[in-house]
């Protein structure tokens, strides 16, 4: 039987290679199974048992603080001055400054300024240099391991300020660079806050405020006006203007009414509602995203898979090299053993692949996290990388570019009845009807002066329309095809129908044996962002399709109204597919649909996108990519994030490589010093990681 599992979230996990050793310490306790460290989400799942104090002990060296998933952590700030790293940072430094001020004025040597040096070097570097020797004992060669091998180095060449320095360097950078991935993890646990942990539930006439956790299905919640919603839920009672820019990245409130969808986490801006669960508190749209985004940024992408492997082998080379220039040189060259000794040392701090390593596992974070702010769920580094290379996008057309809702477009009588008429005889029969058609059609209707009429003997004619008797009369309602079997057609009436099709619209006759009464003609129709969106995506240089089982007329006239390079119409899902497979031929295909009738064209697709994931488990389950709110929008602004990160990638591999060689190449005529090379490989590491920062701007249109 397997045994359970157990998650938690950490605290103070500052380094890649801190949560390497970490999920390593954790491997070794003997209750343990098996275990999986999410860096960039800081949490660590367990397979077996262990308690929090035995996993706290595995992650001492590194301050970790365990606690379980579900329990809300309280972050408490502490100001910068009274934190112990920053404190002993500060004291390290005034030694260090103290001791070149003594050694400036009395020289090097003086014993006074190596007092200083050696204290500076206690104070700020004694966790480094505790981690640094346990380490080496065990053979384990991370940044804290390299620095005190140059530290120790620098003594026993007797260059104490250097030493020192080197200990201060490591600590400023050290402190910037968890500042700036704690940053990057704010995506995350900043979706994390969003939610309530506490709901007003209505139990009778009495109000109870509860744990979220407690609530279940069919529970009522009070939600007052300026309040967040705690759980998702249905609106039974009252109506408001709802901000769900936490879930979907709408800027601009829905109004809710009775029967709405509401979601955790969104604000109540107006009025009081009363809201009936539908979800649990793990199920929620919100949880649901929280775990997909964390899922995410767990998975790692090509170009991260490929520096991996990259560091592998690179670091063991530089620990070859780093103790060959100690030792040949002197021995088959006559070198001085200090100075090449000094060279290794150097070599084996600029060497060190920290800054390579966090390269891309830092910029995934914070773009998808970024996404997730803006309504984009994007799952996994993998999608990410893709979207950016995509070279076609296909659409498929209802729901999609089209609202997926048909509405009259045009009434046209050919008879003594007027216009309401024609469409008031049409609805009274259509209001027996299943049709989508005929939902089109009563909502036109509710716009009328009149109400409907009475109907008897109400009959639908399958796949063709339906038939009832209004008075005395037999009146039809259907399309052109099923007039022609009962009826003549005129030729100046069939280019009218004609002409309507070719707009891209669905004809409805309306007769009785009297003869034709009146045309209506229905569409669905286009979304108000659909045109921005393939026009945007052409400026991107991107071919734009459109897939749909639709006919070949009103396929093509939304295509041409649209501007799209292509239009396929009249296919089922499986031509679907094998239309997906021949646009391959262009380069990565994007396939975009609803996440439910669209399924296996989006599996097959490079990259999978649903429409409105928000509430739509199979959106959020099917794609690669959920869209939350019904915004095509948000389609170029995630090329464009891809496109961006990539480019940050490529940009924080070339630093964190370049800076290396260009350190290496001034070691050959002795210009690199051993504090020059430290800032090398800390500064390296900063910079990649503020260039990855860039990518949590809200908005990259």
């Amino acid at each position: 039987m397997a045994s359970e599992k157990n998650v938690y979230r950490l605290q103070n996990l500052s380094c890649t290679s801190c949560a390497a050793k970490f999920e390593k310490n954790v491997r070794q306790i003997s209750t343990v199974e098996d275990v999986q460290l999410n860096f960039g989400a800081s949490k660590l799942t367990v397979a077996g048992d262990a308690s929090i104090l035995q996993l706290e002990e595995a992650g001492a060296f590194d301050g970790i603080k365990v606690f379980p998933e579900k329990q809300r952590i309280i972050k408490q700030h502490m100001p910068f001055w009274k934190k112990r790293e920053n404190q002993t940072t500060i004291a390290s430094l005034i030694l260090l400054l103290a001791g070149y001020a003594v050694s400036t004025a009395n020289g090097d040597n003086n014993w006074l300024s190596i007092g200083l040096f050696l204290a500076a070097i206690l104070i700020g570097g004694f966790s480094l240099m505790k981690e640094g020797l346990t380490n080496l004992f065990k053979l384990e060669f991370d940044m804290s391991t390299l620095m005190t091998i140059a530290v120790i180095g620098a003594a026993l060449i007797g260059d104490w300020a250097e030493g020192a320095v080197v200990v201060f360097l490591f600590s400023v950078s050290e402190a910037l660079e968890s500042y700036s991935i704690d940053k990057a993890r704010n995506s995350i646990t900043s979706l994390i806050e969003i939610a309530p942990t506490t709901a007003i539930v209505l139990r009778g006439s009495n109000e109870f405020e509860v744990d979220v956790e407690d609530l279940r299905i069919d529970d009522v919640i009070l939600i007052k006006p300026g309040q967040k919603i705690a759980m998702d839920g249905e609106v039974i009672q009252g109506d408001s203007s709802v901000n769900q820019a936490a879930i979907t990245g709408e800027s601009v409130p829905v109004h809710k009414v009775l029967g709405d969808e509401v979601f955790a986490g969104t604000l109540n801006e107006e009025g009081a509602m009363q809201v009936r669960v539908t979800k649990l508190a793990e199920d929620t749209t919100i949880a649901k995203i929280i775990h997909l985004v964390e899922e995410a940024q767990a998975e790692k992408a090509p170009t991260q898979q490929f520096v991996d492997r990259f560091a592998r082998y690179y670091t063991p080379a530089i620990l070859i090299i780093s103790l060959l220039i100690m030792i040949i040189p002197p021995l088959l060259m006559g070198g001085i053993w200090g100075e090449w000794f000094y060279k290794g040392l150097v070599v084996l701090v600029v060497g060190c692949p920290c800054a390579l390593v966090i390269s891309t596992p830092i910029a995934i974070v914070t773009a998808i996290g970024n996404a997730a702010r803006n309504g984009v769920l994007i799952k996994g580094g993998i999608h990410l990388e893709e979207t950016g290379q995509i070279k076609v996008v296909a659409f498929d057309k209802t729901g999609t570019l089209t609202e997926g809702r048909p509405e009259v477009t045009d009434v046209l009588t050919v008879s003594s009845l007027t216009e309401d008429e024609v469409l008031q005889q049409a609805a009274s029969i259509e209001k027996f009807s299943q049709h989508p058609l005929a939902s089109s059609i009563m909502r036109a209707a509710e716009k009328l002066p009149v109400g409907l009429l009475a109907v008897d003997q109400f009959q639908s004619i399958t796949g063709k329309g339906a038939k009832a008797k209004i008075g005395e009369h037999l009146v039809h309602v259907g399309s052109p095809n099923l007039f022609k079997e009962l009826h003549a057609m005129d030729e100046s009436i069939e280019q009218q129908i004609l002409t309507l099709q070719k707009q891209g619209k669905t004809v409805m006759l309306v007769w009785s044996e009297a003869g034709l009464e009146g045309i209506i003609a229905v569409a669905d129709q286009v979304r108000k962002s659909s045109l921005k969106v393939i026009q945007k995506l052409h400026e991107m240089g991107k071919r734009t399709v459109m897939l749909t089982g639709d006919n070949q007329s009103t396929a093509s006239a939304i295509g041409a109204q649209l501007g799209l390079t292509e239009v396929k119409a009249e296919l089922l899902p499986d031509q679907k597919v094998e239309m997906i497979k021949s646009l391959g031929q262009y380069g990565k295909v994007a396939m975009v649909g609803d996440g439910v009738n669209d399924a296996p064209a989006l599996a097959t697709a490079n990259v999978g996108i649903a429409m409105g994931g928000a509430g739509t488990d199979t959106a959020l389950e099917t794609a690669d990519i959920a869209l939350m709110a019904d915004d095509l929008e948000k389609l170029p602004y995630t090329i464009k994030l891809s496109s961006r990160t990539k480019q940050i990638i490529v940009q924080n591999i070339s630093i964190a490589l370049g800076l290396k060689v260009i350190a290496l190449l001034l070691i050959i005529p002795g210009w690199l010093t051993l504090w020059m090379a430290v800032m090398a490989d800390m500064g390296a590491t900063v910079i990649v990681v503020l260039n990855s920062l860039r990518l949590m701007r809200s908005k990259i249109y």
